[in-house]
């Protein structure tokens, strides 16, 4: 796991100062602790911070072919490299080192961008051509690994791993992306392609970016999509067995290193199927880390350690406070766009307690992406056999109606709130998934927006992101729609970025095999019940695990990393809540007056604004540290 920067000239091949490179790198050290380089040419430069992984004590970068005609700066890891490797010596190439990157250069000369599809594998990487005078950017299947980029006033083209690496140029401008402030306070996290820097754009997983020079920059090119219209065929012991198969595969590949290695264990069926799979495959007791709270219905160190003794593994548990905000600044300096996922902050300790004892950690992230795990896939397809039931402007007239009149219960649990049921089934299920998924409804939002922010916006609403991704997915059904629209903008947006940017705080390299494309796209192809199955989510994979796992493992309440915000906006924040009303750098953007209604309705109880209250908080910090 390393840190990336560069610069390209598509136009002039303009001197590029090494040093400027340096200082982009510089800003990312966390990344890449173990080693830095730079390599220029006219027109282009190269830059690298390396965490070494893999042949620690080989493979430098940027690398370059020995005549010099390809160099790349990569950051990630190649899973299946010894295989690609093998192939190409097959067709005659030499190779120097013992790591992935290499591979790199000898696959480009091999096959160009159709590369791509034989890496099994998370990685950002920056590759020059010297033959065809071009740079070449590209970024893994599911966007584990982030890549920025800008276009500069001097007609460069700036890259980096993060959005500090730009800001360390001088020519990027520290201009507010407004649009990006509607999404985020819709979503809350700044989505793919954009940025809350406008100019600043971040390369979509699964895209890659070739610039030539003489040519202009175009759009980036989509070489991977996950696709939900097909449908396997075979018995629930069949399809089990080759899901377990897939996923045995996927874990075993990530556990090659040359440094510590480890997992998160959490105690939810996700990290568990890890550890049990990592266990099969190690004869040396697996290294596990587990954050525990001070609060009992957020503690999960009692499944964790069940988990850990039945795999004898080499556990280390943490207690932190419930109340640990004081991580937020540091967050903000580790996210630079706003972030408003407080599970960061959880997952921020346990990445930190990972890195005492590895410097690889695998986690069990993606499986509810990819087989239907959260519970808000159960309320949508449950929503869409309603709506298949009835007209559109029959539901939009009875269901409309009735939720308008029903009262508000915003502090309930979903099920028992009839009145977002009653509305979601009067809309599409496009649209109703997209506000699901949502942290601030549209209507909260106008509200909040002064004048000029509602005019900089104009007529475009951050949900209609989902809705055209839903409409595009190749799929059979609303559940098929549904993770589609995730794997295009929750994951890469959200979950993936929280784990990269905690991780790499703290010099930690994570890895998710339940993300592994040969399994993903299985799921992908498993029918909807297989998926979601009598309100329970991931069936099949729990169904499969029965014999590694125990039932109170695999069938127990889902809980993951819960952070009590809402507690903390009436108890030790709620006069930060009620001094964001005075805060300049969100008046800029937001009525003070609405805020501060916002923040007094919360603390009395009348509403629940919680996490509302917490986009604003992060959003605040981290305009301050970007615009002013």
């Amino acid at each position: 796991m390393c840190g990336i920067a560069g610069l390209f000239y598509p136009v002039t091949p303009k001197p590029v100062d090494p040093a400027r490179i340096a200082a982009m790198c510089e800003v990312q050290a966390h990344r890449g602790p173990d080693g830095s380089g730079v390599w220029t040419d006219a027109g282009v430069g190269l830059g690298h911070r390396r965490l070494s992984i893999i042949d620690v004590a080989g493979s430098p970068q940027p690398m370059a072919l020995p005549d010099r005609s390809t160099v790349v700066t990569f950051n990630g890891e190649i899973y299946n490299f010894a295989e690609v490797r093998a192939e190409l010596r097959a067709k005659g190439a030499v190779f120097v080192t013992q790591g992935d990157t290499e591979v790199l250069l000898h696959a480009w000369a091999a096959w160009g961008p159709d590369m791509l599809a034989r890496l099994n594998g998370m990685f950002a990487f920056a590759l020059y051509d010297a033959r065809s005078r071009s740079l070449f950017l590209a970024r893994d299947r599911m966007g584990v690994k982030p890549l920025h980029y800008v276009e500069l006033s001097d007609g460069a083209v700036a890259f980096a791993s993060e959005l500090k690496g730009l800001l360390a140029h001088p020519l990027v401008r520290r201009t507010p992306h407004v649009a990006a402030i509607e999404d985020y306070m819709a979503f809350g996290y700044v989505p793919d392609d954009t940025s809350i820097v406008a100019g600043v754009r971040k390369l979509p997983a699964g895209h890659f970016l070739r610039l030539e020079r003489g040519k202009p920059v175009p759009a980036p090119t989509r070489w991977w999509d996950i696709d939900f219209s097909n449908r396997a065929k075979g018995s629930v012991r069949e399809l089990s067995a080759e899901l377990t198969e897939l996923m045995r595969q996927a874990v075993r590949s990530r556990m090659v290193a040359d440094v510590p290695l480890g997992a998160f264990l959490s105690g939810g069926v996700d990290s568990s199927a890890v550890v049990a799979l990592m266990a099969e495959a190690s004869r040396q007791p697996v290294k596990t880390c587990t954050i525990g709270f001070d609060e009992a219905g957020h503690d999960e160190r009692g499944p964790a350690e069940l988990v850990a003794r039945r795999f004898a593994t080499e556990h280390r548990v943490r207690t932190v406070a419930s109340d640990d905000f004081a991580l937020i600044d540091p967050l903000v300096a580790a996210f630079d766009e706003p972030f408003a996922d407080a599970s960061a902050l959880a997952t921020y300790r346990v990445c930190a307690l990972a890195r005492e004892n590895v410097t690889v950690a695998l986690s069990g992230d993606g499986a509810d992406e990819a087989l239907a795990g959260y519970r808000r896939y159960r309320f949508h397809a449950a929503e869409e056999r309603v709506r298949a039931l009835l007209p559109e402007g029959v539901r939009g007239s009875v269901f409309g109606t009735l939720g308008r009149i029903w009262p508000k219960a915003d502090w309930a649990p979903r099920p028992l709130r009839a009145r977002t049921t009653l509305l979601a089934l009067a809309e599409g299920g496009e649209a109703a998934y997209a506000r699901a998924v949502g942290v601030t409804t549209p209507a909260v939002r106008q509200r909040l927006y002064n004048a000029a922010t509602a005019q900089a916006i104009g007529g475009y609403r951050a949900e209609e992101r989902y809705v055209a991704a839903m409409r595009e997915a190749p799929a059979r059904d609303g559940l098929d729609r549904a993770q589609y629209a995730d794997f295009r903008h929750w994951l890469p947006g959200d979950i993936l970025t929280k784990v990269d940017r905690t991780s790499m705080a703290v010099g930690l390299e994570a890895r998710e095999p339940l993300l592994d494309h040969r399994l993903v796209e299985f799921c992908a192809t498993l029918p909807s019940a297989m998926r979601l199955r009598g309100g329970e989510g991931k069936w099949l994979m729990k169904k499969a695990l029965e014999p590694w796992l125990p039932r109170e493992i695999l069938y127990r309440p889902k809980m993951g990393f819960v952070t009590p915000i809402s507690a903390w906006f009436r108890g030790p924040l709620a006069d930060e809540a009620a001094g964001l009303a005075r805060s300049p750098v969100l008046a800029a953007w937001f009525d003070p007056h609405m805020i501060e209604r916002l923040a007094a309705d919360h603390r009395s109880g009348r509403a629940e604004h919680g996490r509302t209250l917490w986009q604003l908080v992060m959003l605040e910090r981290s305009a301050r540290r970007l615009f002013v």
